[in-house]
């Protein structure tokens, strides 16, 4: 005869609403300098992979690492880097000097900005170490004018030699200056695609008939001036305007199938911070509207990029008023970049998502590293901060990303995940996470990764 135990009843606790936009927007102020262990143990977490999936990860990631170098040649540029590494003060000096150089007006700042660089640089500790012989010369000219053109030893009392001396420093300032600027030109070729948006269209014809898509952007952060701004604005206008003739060329293809432009709100308005907030809202989102509304005439899609910390909330105030006109209605096109090392980058996508499914639409979401890291360190150092707005540690990133990454493909409904990184390892982790799915794609900036994304997607397909 079969009995039943009387249990007692277990209270229904109510069930959790959904996080409001404001709530969303609180927990991503909270978290702007969250840090401790705590934080990435939960990252770890939400990533859900197993030891057996961590293991499958690392092992096709050091097969494809083991791959490419016994195939694939180093470009110059390549062999450089390999040498000067960034966590180098060689390698950050001629870094600093391929991203700004080239934007200095005058001569004389310019050749001071040169001596700057490359006298207080240890430039021999690198000699003769790279494969290359162009970089072993370069090495040398390097280490060479570094010592020609530090000033004389004070003891000198002989005028000649002291004579001689300043001679051979103010020819050598010019040629240095030259060479320098020449090399600088070389980076740029490797990493810009061309100067006009015209001629980035015909050199990228190639990179397309193989299957790869372009989002293009201007060179330059910010606008310091309502005349840079107005240019700017102009730009991206014309750009979009060529893009949308390249568009029509594929009638059949999806926004996605499309090449697209990438914008920086910072390049549109030149007092892009908290204490204009009020300006900003109305001027830059009407800015940034009308780039939109062009772009979604012209079918393509329109993304943008992610900036400092300190402007992410501002951001977010633009991207919701932008997004939520109805002329935007029914559009695919608009995107976001999320940089996975900040401390919030998980919640700004849990809020993008929120605001898609409100508004009834897909949005793009384009997940990077991040850009800006000595600079968001040195900042929160420089105020005394608390914490900081970004993880200290690339492993950190490496975990956010990675969990960032689950949360987007689990939200492909809302959004559609673009996947940004040279990282094999990183790769890996997204294509294994995806597993057969597809609505999904991975990117690399121009000049940066090629072999490798070349690898995987011969390999995936």
């Amino acid at each position: 005869m079969g009995y039943t135990a009387a249990m007692p009843a277990r209270k229904k606790s109510p069930a959790k609403s959904p996080p409001t936009q404001a709530g969303l927007r609180r927990r991503i102020r909270a978290l702007h300098l969250a840090g401790g262990t705590g934080q990435i143990a939960r990252l770890a977490a939400d990533a859900r992979l197993s030891r057996e999936d961590r293991q499958a990860v690392s092992a096709a990631a050091a097969a494809t690492v083991r791959q490419l170098r016994q195939h694939a040649a180093p470009s110059l540029v390549e062999r450089f880097l390999a040498e000067y590494r960034l966590s180098s003060k060689e390698g950050i000096a001629l870094m600093c000097l391929a991203e700004a150089l080239p934007r200095i007006p005058d001569s004389d700042t310019a050749q001071a900005f040169v001596l700057d660089k490359i006298v207080p640089s240890d430039w021999s500790r690198h000699l003769n170490r790279s494969s290359s012989v162009l970089v072993n010369a370069s090495t040398w000219a390097l280490m060479l004018s570094g010592k020609m053109l530090r000033d004389g030893d004070e003891d000198d009392d002989n005028d000649l030699l002291a004579t001689l001396h300043a001679l051979a420093r103010r020819l050598g300032e010019t040629a240095l200056q030259a060479a320098v600027a020449r090399a600088v030109g070389a980076f740029g070729q490797q990493f810009v695609l061309a100067e006009t948006i015209e001629a980035a269209l015909r050199r990228a014809a190639d990179m397309q008939e193989r299957g790869c898509l372009y989002s293009y952007d201007m060179l330059g952060e910010a606008a310091c001036s309502q005349q840079q701004a107005d240019d700017y604005h102009l730009a991206y206008s014309n750009a979009i305007s060529a893009l949308a003739a390249e568009a029509a060329g594929r009638p059949q293809a999806g926004i996605h199938e499309r090449p697209g432009i990438s914008v920086k709100l910072s390049a549109l308005h030149p007092r892009y911070c908290l204490s204009q907030r009020r300006r900003v809202r109305e001027e830059l989102t009407a800015r940034c509207l009308s780039l939109a509304l062009l772009a979604k005439s012209a079918g393509i899609g329109f993304n943008l990029d992610a900036e400092e910390s300190e402007r992410l909330d501002l951001s977010l105030d633009v991207i919701e008023a932008v997004l939520s006109q109805p002329a935007l209605a029914g559009w695919d096109g608009f995107g976001v970049a999320v940089q996975a090392y900040s401390q919030r980058a998980p919640a700004v996508i849990d809020w993008l998502c929120d605001l898609a499914r409100r508004l009834d639409r897909r949005i793009m979401v384009r997940l990077v590293k991040g850009a800006y890291w000595d600079r968001e360190i040195k900042r929160a150092q420089t105020l005394g901060l608390d914490g900081f707005p970004v993880f200290t540690h690339k492993c950190d990133t490496d975990v956010a990303y990675i969990a960032c990454a689950r949360k987007l493909l689990d939200m492909r409904e809302s959004i559609y995940p673009q996947f940004a990184t040279h990282n094999a390892h990183s790769i890996h982790a997204v294509l294994h996470l995806a597993g057969d799915t597809q609505g999904y794609e991975l990117q690399r900036l121009h000049g940066m990764g090629m072999a490798l994304h070349e690898q995987v997607r011969a390999a995936n397909g």
